[in-house]
């Protein structure tokens, strides 16, 4: 098979399964046959031998310089995306209570507390459902239970372009968050969250593989019912290895681990989304050709939506995309328009290219 140059790549603005660094999958491509002359790929290794065991350490250390993650916290990598946690979360943190707190703020906060209510009393602390999603409820409006075993948010919506710009305070109820569509896209203070979970499909590598950040006195209380596969404590015991876990997932989110650190870390990264996110958000406000309708202050710097101003030109936007190597602009089925997803690994060539494409289309369409 030929060797395919980067210059060859589309911009790929898929909301995930995402783009990844160039630099990662090219490792990988090397490493791919035989990994560090073992004679084998890292797809066939034994996850219980040596080799394997060190690629995940490595991984695990990598993730915890990145962010800083303090003592007295576990880190797993486990299967079954963020999806398969919704579930997890509550079996493992309800603790013997019987309540949780939930707040709404898009389609994936609403999939949480739809099974979360299979294991506990679900009361909706805030939700921003009144306005279509386009606002991060104030903590002063939240009604919190004083009885909750924790509060769960999901703190960047994929799908609506919300984004949490500020940690939620909670006392001594742990906090509880799904982060798959923006961790790693900025530094955290994992110290203020009782569990963190995020699928790796957005800014950490395949899916597969799902990153949960557990602080250590919240676990060993799961649900008798708790599968040994969900059961926090139990994977945390076992170095995440229960049972076999996605080795090859595992192994590309360690080389993103490394990149990032290459980069300067999580702050350098910010910045460079800032700028990103900045450059097609100023666009957008800055004529009538395309609208967000996203309050500003709580936009997402990982996932844009955007409509045109005429919906009928939507097919033919698209097609003038694709045909330019901008793909995947296509917004999610259950709210239309389109959607730039530009995670850590889009360049901001892509972002300036995607600007200039709108630019041109606008003028020969408006």
């Amino acid at each position: 098979m030929d060797h395919i140059k980067a210059a060859a790549r589309i911009f790929n603005f898929g909301a995930g399964p995402a783009t990844m660094p160039v630099e990662v999958l090219e490792k990988a491509k090397w490493e791919l046959v035989n990994w560090h002359e073992a004679g084998m790929s890292v797809m066939e290794m034994s996850h219980r031998g040596k080799e394997f065991v060190a690629i995940a350490a490595e991984a695990e250390a990598s993730l915890r310089e990145l962010l800083a993650i303090p003592a007295g916290y576990r880190v797993l990598f486990l299967q079954g995306g963020a999806s398969m946690h919704f579930a997890g979360v509550p079996m493992n943190l309800l603790r013997g209570k019987t309540k949780a707190d939930y707040v709404n703020t898009g389609e994936w906060s609403k999939k949480a507390i739809a099974e979360a209510k299979k294991f506990c009393e679900v009361n909706v602390a805030a939700s921003s459902e009144d306005k279509n999603f386009t606002y991060v409820p104030k903590q002063s409006t939240w009604k919190l239970s004083k009885d909750a075993a924790y509060v769960h948010y999901c703190s960047n919506e994929t799908i609506g372009g919300l984004e949490f710009q500020w940690t939620p305070d909670t006392g001594s109820v742990p906090l509880v968050a799904d982060m798959s569509s923006h961790i790693l896209s900025r530094p955290l203070d994992v110290s203020k969250y009782g569990l963190i979970y995020a699928g790796a499909q957005k800014n950490i590598g395949p899916a597969g593989l799902v990153v949960v950040i557990a602080r250590d006195d919240l676990l060993g209380q799961a649900l008798p019912t708790t599968p040994t596969v969900l059961d926090y404590k139990k994977m945390a015991d076992a170095d995440s290895m229960v049972n076999t876990p996605p080795t090859f997932s595992l192994y590309l989110a360690g080389l993103t681990f490394k990149w990032l650190l290459e980069r300067g870390g999580l702050a350098a990264v910010e910045k460079v989304n800032i700028a990103k996110a900045n450059r097609l958000y100023d666009y957008i406000d800055g004529q009538d050709f395309y609208s967000n309708p996203i309050a500003k202050e709580d936009r997402s710097r990982m996932n844009v939506p955007f409509r045109l101003r005429d919906e009928k030109l939507d097919a033919k936007f698209l097609e003038g995309a694709e045909a330019r190597g901008l793909s995947q602009l296509k917004g999610h089925r259950s709210v239309g328009g389109m959607r730039a997803s530009i995670y850590n690994a889009m360049p901001p060539e892509g972002v300036e290219a995607l600007v200039e494409y709108m630019q041109e289309f606008a003028r020969a369409n408006g």
